[in-house]
């Protein structure tokens, strides 16, 4: 056997091969204009998107026993979407494999991290060489290009929508107002501080007049947790003091982080817990977060007795419910 080793010639690189847009001005007027109906497919998927959100609300195929009870908004809302997203995507590669610059570079192998020389040579050559792509002077494709990314850019700012509307309004009033009775939820029974022993916790809503229903939303919002201590283990200034009835204090039921429901109670160390994110809150110092993301504690309800010794509620909550929003400093 032969221990010379058998050396190869060098192959080097196959000749390049131009494109047809790269010598055919014909051409590249062709494939300039199929990227820009690319772009065009693009916003009308985004105009399709926008019509849908707006005028066919509670519309169903049934015209189509293919598709069923399937709401059309829905339908039309992914499609729309979709092709707002593939000819975007479409257009951008038509355009870099038919109109960009296609030249080759040879670069030998070298350390992973460049010289500082090569560093700067790259930043001035980004910036020198920023409109070989032809942007500038392919005006139909710019123009089409801002047409389609300009109207996708709506499509979240609808849907955005559909999050709710903003919390000041909403959380700013309840159904809390001055001498409202305290009422078991569920059950609409009046409460006196009799009905409830140390360590007792009760869920409770605001006496609504008669004939009045209550509303899901209403119930979210007005929810308050009552909770009876002993006096003396209460930490609080005297304002916080007074509006607590022989050891029984309310506090709103909703996280002030995100508006999760705070359902949890422990009696041994008279703490409130959120389930959702666990914020804890120490209801013998006015429910003063102690851990979590919380950024506040929960507004608590002022309470008395009234002539007839039932639970009432002396003001509404004097600040907004609910989770704390940007509009607050804290």
């Amino acid at each position: 056997m032969s221990n010379e080793i058998q050396k190869f010639t060098d192959p080097g690189l196959p000749e390049h091969v131009h494109r047809r847009a790269d010598t055919d001005p014909k051409a590249a007027k062709q494939a300039e204009r199929q990227v820009a109906i690319l772009f065009l497919l693009s916003a009308l998927g985004t105009v399709l998107v926008i019509f849908s959100y707006i005028f066919m609300k509670s519309t169903t195929f049934v015209f189509l026993p293919v598709l069923g009870d399937t709401n059309a908004q829905q339908l039309a809302l992914g499609v729309g979407l979709a092709m707002s997203l593939f000819f975007i995507g479409m257009a951008a590669v038509h355009w870099a494999k038919t109109l960009m610059p296609d030249t080759e570079v040879v670069a030998e192998r070298h350390e992973f991290r460049s010289e500082d020389a090569d560093r700067a040579d790259f930043v001035a050559t980004v910036k020198e060489q920023g409109g070989s792509a032809g942007l500038g002077r392919r005006t139909l494709i710019k123009r089409t290009m801002g047409l389609s990314l300009g109207l996708l850019g709506l499509s979240p700012l609808l849907l955005l929508r559909d999050l709710g509307p903003l919390p000041k309004k909403f959380l700013t009033t309840t159904d809390w107002k001055a001498g409202t009775r305290l009422v078991t939820d569920p059950g609409d029974r009046p409460i006196k501080p009799s009905d409830l022993e140390v360590g007792a916790v009760a869920q409770v809503l605001p006496e609504l007049p008669a004939g009045t229903e209550r509303t899901l939303e209403n119930i979210g919002k007005d929810a308050v947790l009552l909770i009876r201590l002993r006096p003396e283990d209460f930490n609080l200034d005297a304002q916080r003091l007074s509006w607590t009835h022989d050891g029984i204090i309310a506090f709103s039921k909703i996280c002030s982080h995100m508006g999760c429901a705070v359902a949890l109670y422990e009696q041994q160390t008279k703490h409130l817990l959120c389930p959702c994110h666990q914020s804890t809150f120490d209801v013998t110092r006015a429910a003063k977060v102690i851990f979590g993301p919380a950024a506040r504690p929960l507004p608590q309800l002022a309470i008395k007795v009234d002539d007839q010794g039932f639970l009432v509620a002396q003001q509404p909550f004097t600040e907004p419910i609910g989770p704390s929003f940007w509009e607050r400093s804290s």
